[in-house]
C-alpha cells in the first residue's frame, strides 16, 4: 500500500511507485549506498541510485529524468541483490527510462538511441548483434566517432569475438508474439 501523505505534491514519486512492481519501497531507501558501491558503471552515472532516489523524494522531477543514470545502468541487478531494504533499483530505473523517453527528457545521453537501435535487431532477428549494433549506431548518430572505433572493432573481428552478420533465432515470429502481448498489458 502506498503512503498518499509522503507522496502529496510529488507527482514523479507517485508516478515512479506506481509504474515499478513493489515501487512503494522506495520510499524505504536508507541512503546506504550499497547500490552504488555495486555499481560497475557508477563512476559514469550523473547520480548513484541512492543520489537519484533522494532526488525523486525531493521533487527533482527535471533533474531526474534528465540524468543519465538509468541509461548507464547495464541491468545486471548487482544494486537489487545487494539493496538491505529490497528495493527494486534495476525496475525503478526502467520506470525512468519510459518517463524520461516520454516526457522528452532523456536528451545529452545515447541511451534512447542506443536503445532503439537494439531494440530493431532484436525485432529482426530475436537477439543482439555486436558489429551491427555498433555500426548502425553510430552511423546514425555519431558518424565521425565511428572513425575512432575502427581499430577496436578490426581487432575484435580478428580475434573472432565479433561476427560480421547476425544471426536469427529460431521461431522469431513467437519472440515477436511476446514482445507484442507484454506491449499490450503495459498499456
Amino acid at each position: 500500500m502506498i503512503d498518499l501523505a509522503r507522496t502529496e505534491g510529488n507527482s514523479l514519486l507517485l508516478e515512479v511507485m506506481r509504474g515499478t512492481p513493489k515501487g512503494e519501497r522506495l520510499l524505504h531507501c536508507i541512503q546506504c549506498g550499497s547500490c552504488g558501491g555495486s555499481c560497475p558503471n557508477g563512476p559514469d552515472m550523473d547520480y548513484s541510485p541512492r543520489a537519484l532516489f533522494a532526488l525523486i523524494q525531493a521533487g527533482e522531477r527535471e533533474k531526474v529524468l534528465s540524468a543519465n543514470t538509468m541509461w548507464v545502468c547495464v541491468s545486471c541487478y548487482a544494486c537489487t541483490t545487494r539493496c538491505p531494504q529490497q528495493i527494486p533499483i534495476t525496475e525503478i530505473l526502467y520506470t525512468l527510462k519510459r518517463i524520461s523517453l516520454r516526457e522528452g527528457l532523456a536528451k545529452g545521453t545515447d541511451g534512447p538511441a542506443l536503445a532503439r537501435t537494439f531494440v530493431h535487431y532484436l525485432h529482426n532477428y530475436g537477439r543482439s548483434f555486436e558489429f551491427g549494433l555498433a555500426t548502425r549506431f553510430y552511423l546514425f548518430n555519431k558518424p565521425l566517432a565511428m572513425m575512432k572505433m575502427g581499430p577496436l572493432g578490426l581487432k575484435m573481428l580478428s580475434h573472432g569475438r565479433m561476427a560480421l552478420l547476425p544471426t536469427r533465432i529460431k521461431n522469431v515470429k513467437q519472440l515477436e508474439a511476446i514482445i507484442q502481448k507484454a506491449r499490450e498489458l503495459g498499456d
